[in-house]
């Protein structure tokens, strides 16, 4: 039996959203824009869980910046 820790997890667009607080269509933008790597299943889109943690990690901002 395979190890469930090592398979990927997989996130709607709707969790996506609802993890970033953000609308659906806003993670659809992103998706369509090729910012946020997804797979397409029939219709629907799932992001790794791990691109979604990458793409949250590149897009902090430092408050240094925001206090000049």
């Amino acid at each position: 039996m395979a190890d469930d820790a090592a398979r990927p997890r997989f996130l709607t667009v709707a969790e996506v959203a609802d993890e970033m607080r953000v609308s659906r269509m806003t993670v659809y933008r992103l998706v369509h824009a090729g910012e946020l790597p997804a797979i397409r299943v029939g219709k629907s889109f799932r992001v790794p869980d791990e691109a979604l943690r990458q793409y949250l990690e590149a897009s902090v901002t430092s408050t240094d910046r925001l206090t000049s």
